[in-house]
């Protein structure tokens, strides 16, 4: 059985939307340069024609992920979970223990991760550590650089 893919509806649309965008606009596109490919000639020897189906390859495995990442998700609402405890979608306030450095973080899926907007996975070591955590309690955390504890500050929802 496959993992599910939790994402908000939000997230599920633009996959969607993106699906649509690469089916519906990208493949005619490398179809067509695939056929101005072919009208010149030899294509043993033929660079553009390469490219275009390596570029056909690459968008129909896009595709496929995208579409496989479709038929796992589980829609996730907010409201599902209670405010009291850390929960995927919840925004955490935590403090480095040792260094007393603030960070905010979104506990999101791992479709939806995205580290550089302080989006982290349910499944990252920090998302597993803070997962079902209240406001006051200090968690000891497994990170590649070593064990780092941290004080949850705060809890909301997105």
């Amino acid at each position: 059985m496959s993992t599910p893919a939790y994402m908000t509806k939000e997230r599920v649309r633009e996959i969607e939307e993106e699906l649509t965008y690469l089916k519906n606009k990208r493949r005619p596109e490398i179809a067509q340069m695939i056929a101005d490919a072919r009208s010149h000639g030899d294509l043993s020897e033929n660079a553009d024609y390469d490219a275009a189906k390596d570029a056909q390859g690459l968008l129909e495995l896009q595709i496929s992920k995208l579409e496989s990442t479709l038929s796992r998700v589980r829609v996730i609402d907010t409201n599902d979970f209670p405010n009291d405890k850390v929960y995927i979608l919840s925004k955490v306030k935590i403090k480095n223990c040792k260094n007393n450095a603030i960070l905010d973080y979104t506990l999101v899926g791992e479709e939806e991760a995205d580290f550089e907007k302080n989006k982290i996975a349910i499944t990252s070591p920090i998302g597993k550590a803070l997962m079902g955590k209240v406001i006051g309690d200090v968690v000891s955390i497994k990170v590649p650089a070593g064990l780092i504890e941290y004080e949850i500050l705060e809890i909301t929802r997105s």
